[in-house]
């Protein structure tokens, strides 16, 4: 089964089992939903099954309590875990649209059909989304994802083809 990181339990909150998230999620509203199942990987252990028992957002963390776990003592060992879901709970995106699984490790190619390289790591700068693209030689390439770059994502065939504007492939 295929996992899918959702956030990190950086910490507990309070004495009444709530732990403190940092989000690795785009849809936290849905993930953390009260009733929704999730599971906890801990090192050198097997994942718990948790169910959102209740979630707000206080600061730059979500906060989360899970039914059946009421107090700090219980949460105490979930410190450094992994929030995860399996393949199954992915919501179905717009056109145009990807999980950054999906673009991580696409082969990107110009137009001609030339390749450039593969998709390392995706960066969130702002308005919109930056691919790093690690070359066989020289530097990584930062391609903008934007329509007057991006011509066709295949995830599928894990290709990508890019309009080359001036400047882009620079070193």
């Amino acid at each position: 089964m295929k996992w899918f990181h959702v956030g990190k339990i950086v910490n507990t909150h309070g004495i009444r089992g709530e732990v403190r998230v940092i989000s690795r999620t785009d849809f936290a509203e849905e993930r953390y939903k009260i009733g929704n199942v999730l599971y906890i990987f801990m090192e050198n252990k097997p994942p718990v099954e948790v169910k959102v028992a209740s979630h707000r957002v206080h600061k730059s963390f979500d906060l989360l309590t899970f039914e059946g776990y009421d107090n700090i003592n219980l949460v105490e060992p979930f410190k450094g875990a992994m929030i995860k879901i399996p393949e199954t709970q992915l919501q179905p995106l717009n056109e145009g649209e990807y999980y950054f699984h999906e673009i991580i490790g696409c082969t990107v190619v110009t137009e001609d059909g030339e390749p450039i390289g593969e998709i390392k790591e995706i960066l969130t700068p702002g308005a919109n989304d930056v691919w790093v693209v690690k070359r066989k030689k020289g530097g990584d390439v930062l391609i903008p994802y934007i329509d007057d770059v991006v011509k066709q994502v295949d995830v599928e065939n894990k290709t990508i083809t890019i309009h080359v504007m001036e400047g882009l492939l620079d070193e």
